[in-house]
């Protein structure tokens, strides 16, 4: 078996407003919204938004009610911490960032060296509209 993630599904606290998020970040990101879906899992009480590409489906999903008022955060048990997509070139990094200062995007960090991450580790750090970390990253080997 090859280690490759074939989809992701992120619980959002306001599904209309990450969905304003992410039809502006997934496009910069390689995702062609024409492939875009949405539906309702009735049977576990949840809307789901999937953004779709050969290589990964991202999954944006409503909340429960009763979840519905909590607080993001990423160090909780079983939260997830962030997720980093993989650029192929320094400037691609630079050119993602330069397209999200068009957008309303929370942006953690701006593209620059981390290396406490390894030496030619390159990325920018930002945030969804509910708190989730996102990445994107690229490390020359």
């Amino acid at each position: 078996m090859e280690p490759i993630i074939d989809h992701i599904q992120i619980t959002v606290k306001n599904l209309d407003e990450a969905e304003q998020f992410y039809d502006q970040l997934m496009p910069i990101l390689g995702f062609d919204l024409s492939k875009k879906s949405k539906g309702r899992v009735a049977a576990h009480d949840f809307d789901v938004i999937e953004y779709c590409h050969d290589n990964l489906i991202v999954g944006i999903n409503s909340p429960r009610k009763a979840f519905e008022e909590e607080e993001v955060h990423r160090r909780k048990p079983g939260a997830l911490h962030h997720l980093a997509f993989k650029a192929s070139s320094e400037e691609e990094v630079d050119t993602a960032y330069q397209q999200l200062l068009n957008t309303s995007t929370n942006i953690v960090a701006p593209p620059q060296l981390y290396p406490q991450h390894g030496e030619h580790y390159y990325a920018l750090f930002i945030k969804d509209p509910g708190g989730i970390k996102l990445e994107i990253v690229f490390e020359k080997k």
